[in-house]
C-alpha cells in the first residue's frame, strides 16, 4: 500500500536560505506560528477557500520562487510556482484523546494546506492559519518540502473513503480513522499498528503508554525534555505533545511543526512566515 522516500540529508535551512537571499531574520519555530494561531483553523468551504486564495497571492508566489530556487535546482525567474488542487485540512494526534479524555476525537484540526509545484517539478506545501484582525482571512505561516497533507489526504479517502485523515507527529505517521478502525498510510504508521491498522481503542492504548506522561504539565515537560514542543524545550530529547493555546481549542500543534527537526526561518511573508525542509514521504 505504501512506499517510503529515502530520507536525504540537508544542510540547516537557515544557512540555505541566507544564502538564496530570503531570509528575513531567523526565530524559533515555536514562537511564531503559535502567534499566527491565536484563532485557530476552521474547515469549512469558506476557509478553504480563503486558504487557496492566500497561498495564490503574489507575495506568496514570490517566495515560493525564491524558495524553489534556495538550491540551485531553478532559478528564481524560472521557477513558476503554481497552486496544484485545493487546501486540504490537516489534523493532528490530540492530547485530549492521548490523556483518555472521555470523548476525546483521535485528531485536531492544525492548519490548511495548499501544494505548490515548481516548473521543475519541485512541491511545497503552504500551511495557512486565519489572519488575526481579519475575519474570514487566511495566511500563509509556513513553507515545507514535499506536498505529504494533500497525498495522504488523498491517499486515506481511497484507503477508508469518509474517513479522517491525521498526523502522529512524534514518529511522523500518517493514518486515517473511521468509527473504530485506523488504518496506517505510510511505513512509520505501518511498524506503530501493522499493515492491517488496528482499533481505535487499541490505538488509544498505544499513545496513551507512549505520551501520556509527557503532556503538557507533565514532569516531563516542566523539565524542558519535550524535544522541541515548546518555547522552553530542550533540543534532542524525546517525544511530547503540546499545543499553541487558542480561544477555541484549535491550533498549529508544536508537535506538528517540530516533527521535521532543522533550522527555522521567520520570512517576510504575511508577516510571519516560517520554513523548514522535512523528511518526504510518498505513498504508493
Amino acid at each position: 500500500m505504501t512506499t517510503t522516500r529515502t530520507r536525504s540529508a540537508r544542510r540547516p535551512l537557515a544557512a540555505a536560505l541566507a544564502a538564496a537571499g530570503v531570509l528575513a531574520g531567523t526565530a524559533l519555530l515555536t514562537a511564531a506560528p503559535q502567534a499566527a494561531a491565536a484563532d485557530g483553523p476552521q474547515a469549512g468551504p469558506a476557509a478553504l477557500a480563503a486558504a487557496h486564495e492566500a497561498a495564490t497571492e503574489t507575495t506568496t508566489l514570490n517566495t515560493l520562487s525564491r524558495f524553489f530556487a534556495r538550491e540551485g535546482a531553478v532559478t528564481e525567474k524560472a521557477a513558476a510556482p503554481r497552486i496544484q488542487g485545493e487546501a486540504v485540512p490537516v489534523r493532528t494526534l490530540s492530547a485530549g484523546f492521548v490523556a483518555g479524555e472521555p470523548g476525546a476525537p483521535v485528531s485536531s484540526l492544525d492548519y490548511l494546506a495548499s501544494t505548490a509545484v515548481s516548473s521543475d517539478g519541485q512541491k511545497a506545501s503552504l500551511w495557512t492559519l486565519p489572519e488575526p484582525g481579519k475575519d474570514g482571512g487566511m495566511r500563509v505561516v509556513n513553507i515545507a518540502t514535499g506536498d505529504d497533507e494533500a497525498r495522504y489526504t488523498a491517499a486515506g479517502a481511497r484507503e477508508l473513503p469518509g474517513g479522517i485523515v491525521f498526523h502522529e507527529p512524534q514518529i511522523d505517521a500518517w493514518y486515517v480513522q473511521k468509527g473504530d478502525r485506523v488504518l496506517p498510510l505510510d511505513q512509520d504508521a505501518v511498524r506503530a499498528v501493522g499493515k492491517q491498522g488496528t482499533t481505535l481503542s487499541a490505538y488509544r492504548t498505544r499513545v496513551h503508554a507512549a505520551y501520556a506522561d509527557k503532556l503538557p504539565g507533565s514532569a516531563y515537560a516542566r523539565k524542558g525534555e519535550a524535544g522541541g514542543y515548546g518555547p522552553e524545550a530542550k533540543k534532542g530529547s524525546g517525544p511530547a505533545i503540546a499545543a499553541a493555546s487558542t480561544t477555541n481549542g484549535t491550533a498549529l500543534t508544536a508537535g506538528s511543526m517540530a516533527a521535521a527537526g532543522g533550522a527555522v526561518a521567520v520570512l517576510a511573508l504575511c508577516g510571519v512566515t516560517a520554513l523548514r525542509l522535512r523528511s518526504r514521504r510518498r505513498t504508493g
